[in-house]
């Protein structure tokens, strides 16, 4: 580790604290005496992503957020909430054995955490995925929905 001051690497840990996330060190510099923190993260193995038309692609956090937070767009959900539940189905795909994991899974890990987080944007969300052609198909998905709830 480079001591951000003189840019020696010879530091010593002087106190380490794990979360759930990262392991935090305070470190010292032994030739300038400068003090810093350092974070550690776990890197998962890359998850490749088989969509329905064959093609490979690398797993992105970022566009699975985008897709969720598309469709609660303008509804009562937190950030957090949103939060924890992409942390949620991350912590399923990568618990996965296989590290090549179909897009049809993600999809319906993500239609299952929507239907627990808000039932509009569980319907957009499924709309979009399943392709809906007309208002009835629809219809038919709020209608089991509203069966599933009562």
């Amino acid at each position: 580790m480079l001591c951000p001051e003189c840019k020696k690497s010879s530091t010593k840990v002087i106190d380490s604290r794990d979360d759930s996330r990262s392991v935090r060190r305070r470190r010292v510099c032994l030739s300038c005496h400068c003090r810093f923190t350092t974070h550690e993260y776990i890197e998962p193995p890359k998850l490749k992503i088989l969509k329905r038309n064959g093609v490979i692609e690398e797993y992105s956090r970022t566009k699975m957020q985008k897709g969720i937070n598309l469709a609660l767009e303008k509804r009562p959900v937190s950030a957090k909430q949103v939060s924890d539940a992409v942390d949620t189905i991350e912590r399923n795909l990568y618990g996965q054995k296989n590290k090549l994991v179909q897009s049809k899974f993600i999809g319906n890990l993500v239609l299952e955490m929507l239907k627990k987080l808000d039932e509009v944007a569980y319907l957009r969300f499924l709309s979009v995925y399943r392709s809906f052609g007309s208002a009835s198909m629809f219809q038919k998905e709020a209608e089991k929905l509203k069966k599933i709830k009562h």
